[in-house]
């Protein structure tokens, strides 16, 4: 099995080399093409109007001077053109990717853009406690992922579908089991914008999250996190509402 590697955080994040020993725990031909820096929030964004560099970093590591998806592109198009992936893997993110993070995430994007060009495709992300991201448990990740990995393959990923894991912040042996669940969704109401003034009195802002301790709903990926469970969920590329889809098609019949 040859396996793309990549994220959002970038060529030097910790996460990716994590991510690495994963892939090497499933294959001996692993791929990393990640971007040079770090692309977190940028969603499947496309590089349309500055050119893409590519700068070889190992035989089979390099960096790209853009998003993750030009990334998976230009690994899938250029760099591993004679002989596709066959699966890629994206993360491990610093942080939990759950809720409406999957809309803003890099590191999904990635995983979106292999399956669009028919590579099966998982993108992995480790919790951290709130407030303190220096304290990042990748053993977690690095301990769960390859048996999860493995099932999912030998189950079968359906065309058009990625899986989103979301490992808890919790040791290897704490984790309280694995949950399949549903894209949450928070109150975004504590979507906030920090106000403030730089040296010369003019003002910039941050978009900010305030934290919640309201009950997340039962079968999502928050109330999976919340719950020290490791959260696969399933995600589709066709974004079609089909019940409205069938109300609209009667009314403009």
């Amino acid at each position: 099995m040859r396996i793309l590697v990549t994220n959002d955080d970038g060529i030097h994040a910790e996460g990716l080399d994590v991510l690495e020993r994963i892939a090497r725990a499933l294959s001996d031909d692993v791929w990393v093409v990640a971007p040079e820096t770090d692309q977190s929030g940028v969603a499947h964004s496309l590089s349309l109007s500055n050119p893409l560099r590519l700068r070889r970093i190992d035989e089979k590591r390099f960096a790209v001077s853009g998003t993750p998806t030009d990334c998976v592109i230009m690994a899938v198009r250029s760099v591993m053109a004679g002989a596709r992936p066959d699966l890629v893997l994206s993360g491990v993110n610093r942080g939990s990717n759950v809720a409406e993070d999957v809309t803003y995430s890099g590191t999904i994007a990635a995983a979106m853009e292999g399956t669009l060009l028919g590579v099966p495709s998982i993108a992995l992300s480790q919790a951290y406690q709130p407030g303190n991201r220096d304290v990042i448990r990748w053993d977690c990740a690095e301990h769960h992922a390859p048996g999860i990995i493995r099932r999912l393959l030998e189950e079968g990923i359906p065309e058009g579908v990625l899986f989103n894991l979301n490992f808890p912040h919790t040791g290897p042996g704490e984790v309280e089991g694995v949950a399949v669940t549903v894209q949450g969704r928070r109150d975004q109401e504590l979507l906030q914008l920090e106000p403030r003034k730089d040296g010369r009195g003019y003002p910039y802002y941050w978009i900010a999250f305030q934290r919640t301790r309201k009950e997340p709903a039962n079968g999502t990926d928050l109330r999976a996190m919340a719950e020290n469970r490791i959260s696969i969920t399933p995600l589709e590329l066709d974004l079609t509402h089909e019940p409205t889809l069938t109300r609209f098609a009667r009314v403009f019949a």
